[in-house]
């Protein structure tokens, strides 16, 4: 496993143990690590309007930024599958608040796989295209 990672990945497995899953049963867990060093969790909450749900991803990165943080290095998704990418709606959010943070993902392998987010949107919308 990466070393550089396992921990952040050990995080977001522990948050997937605050996922609210009662309609999927899919526990999802999120850790992202700021400039600062400091680490943010988060897990998915679901809603029975699903619409209202929350992905794990986004939870750690409102939880980040509603703490003051503005520069994320990496986020880590957790899941006890394995081999799940973050959403198109996670993938929106990186892309705008975590441009070039690395993305760790747990392999069903396990082994990991870290991406940036450039990978998971090559022809992204953003900011620069409502000017």
């Amino acid at each position: 496993m990466n070393a550089k990672y396992q921990n952040l990945l050990s995080e977001a497995k522990k948050a997937s143990e605050n996922s609210y899953s009662p309609y999927s049963s899919f526990a999802v867990g999120s850790a992202v690590l700021s400039a600062s060093g400091r680490i943010y969790l988060g897990a998915n909450v679901e809603n029975a309007s699903y619409g209202l749900s929350n992905c794990a991803e986004r939870s750690a990165l409102f939880n980040a930024f509603s703490n003051g943080e503005r520069n994320v290095k990496a986020a880590a998704v957790w899941t006890r599958k394995g081999g799940v990418f973050p959403c198109g709606a996670c993938r929106q959010v990186l892309f705008e608040l975590a441009p070039s943070a690395d993305i760790i993902i747990n392999g069903s392998d396990g082994a990991i796989l870290v991406l940036k987010v450039s990978d998971l949107m090559p022809f992204s919308f953003g900011k620069e295209n409502l000017k």
